[in-house]
């Protein structure tokens, strides 16, 4: 994406558009004001709840997308479209799902000049009920088995606290997995292979460090068996829902009658998971992680731009340094980067500052001396650091330093995560570390996670505290004499605590 469109997004040529908020200390303005000044979003369209995504967030949302796409595809899942409404009859099926998101649903009862419709419809807070009706028609037999589909698209969910771009709205941007298995041991397997594919594309791929569990009973999805999610920290310490699997068990097939015949020709009803990383709120994790206190800082792969080149004028060799940027900017192009040449009239040190607070990794400075020594200066969002290139090592170097630069912001990433971390055995630590804004990991009574009158305590005595659940990879187990402090049972597990965004 090479197209020069600087001209519509730059500021007045007398403003120099710098960015410095403290983002650990401040990180509500400072979110507030990236969204705003990056124009990675405008929150002024008049439905609360709903946003305008504006290119600099759209574009790299796209890029997510297909690199999420191209993991499911990997892992043998296949693209459909469904419709984005479901029909009452259809949403009313399955008792436990019905009475988890009836509060959050968005209801259409009219259409057009006819008045009333026969039936209200449902715009999907999720897809099961609009997705399973079609598979007991689709799966009859074991050979029909695995069916293992995935669509992209949105869902909206009537969210009742604050609203915020990104993290948390009315409408969010997604990819949902809804697989269908013969056996419990298939779907357990998958959910497994869920968060696998989390991992490579969340931490390989966007840097962003996180942790997966098994989340309480009273807090899995409506209508599961269990649920694993990722949890990630915000620079204000409150813990943000990344990507959550879902073991259904058989309980959607027998609602929705999707059963398959095996080779003996006897009829059972399958075993069912759902996946779904929400892209728009993976991208606020990912800015929120990685940005600084001068702005944005995207990862390579996922940058909307990925190389602004500036040039330096002089006197006499505007003409002569202008070509050259041209000409380095069609190599880049050729090589396949995204780049944008900036040869608006903001003085240099303007547009530093520019596509610095808009997170571009790479800036290249051209001026007399580079041109004459067919040379660019590279300069790194990530260590604020610069360094002369030959034009003939250009290519070379950048993907030595595009590597370098994820294993920098990834690393960084991780310290700051861990850094957020920390163990309680009383309930005092456990308030002195919410209180430095951490997650905390405490003994627990209950190995099944159904110690809710435990964890309705911490949530009412420590403001909102809530229990997230087990470490999908915790090994460790507490000491026989280690009790769950809230209700002096013997500790069979530890679980994690922390505060939502």
């Amino acid at each position: 994406m090479s197209n020069d469109n600087s001209k519509n997004e730059k500021p007045s040529t007398d403003e120099v558009e710098t960015f410095n908020i403290d983002k650990l200390n401040n990180f509500s303005e400072w979110f507030t004001e990236i969204v705003k000044r990056a124009e990675l979003a405008d929150m002024r369209y008049n439905v609360k709840g709903f946003i305008v995504y504006r290119p600099w967030s759209t574009i790299s949302m796209k890029l997510m997308f297909d690199i999420y796409e191209r993991e499911m595809d990997k892992f043998g899942h296949q693209p459909v479209i469904f419709p984005s409404v479901i029909p009452e009859s259809n949403f009313q099926v399955e008792a436990d799902h019905v009475e988890g998101f009836a509060p959050e649903v968005f209801w259409i009862s009219s259409a057009g000049s006819s008045g009333s419709l026969e039936e209200r419809l449902a715009l999907r807070p999720t897809s099961e009920t609009a997705m399973y009706p079609l598979y007991s028609l689709w799966v009859r037999s074991w050979r029909d088995l695995p069916l293992k589909l995935y669509q992209s698209g949105k869902v909206w969910r009537y969210e009742g606290k604050s609203t915020r771009p990104f993290l948390r709205g009315r409408e969010f941007i997604w990819i949902e997995g809804h697989d269908v298995f013969a056996t419990l041991e298939e779907a357990k397997a998958q959910t497994r292979e869920d968060m696998q594919i989390s991992i490579n594309v969340m931490q390989k791929r966007f840097g962003i460090p996180f942790i997966q569990f098994q989340r309480p009973e009273w807090d899995k999805f409506a209508g599961a068996v269990h649920t694993y999610a990722a949890d990630t920290l915000m620079p204000d310490g409150r813990f943000l829902q990344l990507p959550s699997t879902h073991l259904l068990g058989d309980n959607f097939s027998k609602a929705f009658n999707i059963k398959y015949m095996d080779a003996e020709e006897k009829e059972h009803f399958c075993y069912q998971t759902c996946y779904g990383p929400a892209i728009s709120r993976i991208f606020g994790a990912m800015i929120a992680v990685h940005g600084d206190n001068v702005g944005l800082i995207f990862p390579f792969e996922v940058a909307p731009i990925q190389i602004v080149i500036v040039p330096i004028p002089k006197r006499g060799q505007i003409k002569m340094i202008n070509q050259f940027c041209e000409e380095v900017k069609e190599l880049l192009h050729d090589l396949g980067y995204r780049v944008q040449l900036d040869n608006t009239e903001r003085r240099p040190g303007d547009k530093y500052y520019f596509w610095e607070m808009k997170g571009v990794p790479f800036r290249l400075e051209i001026g007399q001396k580079e041109t004459k020594n067919s040379q660019v200066t590279i300069f790194r969002r990530d260590t604020l650091e610069k360094a002369v290139v030959n034009l003939d090592d250009l290519e070379k170097e950048l993907q030595r330093l595009s590597k370098e630069y994820f294993q920098v912001i990834s690393k960084r990433a991780l310290d700051i995560f861990q850094d957020r971390l920390a163990a309680a055995e009383t309930l005092d630590e456990l308030v002195e570390h919410l209180e430095d804004r951490k997650m905390v990991r405490i003994p627990w009574c209950s190995i099944d996670l159904n110690g809710e009158n435990c964890a309705e305590e911490i949530k009412d005595q420590l403001a909102g505290a809530e229990v997230r659940g087990i470490d999908v990879q915790e090994t460790e187990t507490p000491a026989e004499d280690a009790t769950c402090f809230i209700c002096g049972e013997p500790a069979k597990c530890f679980v994690y605590v922390g505060k939502q965004y």
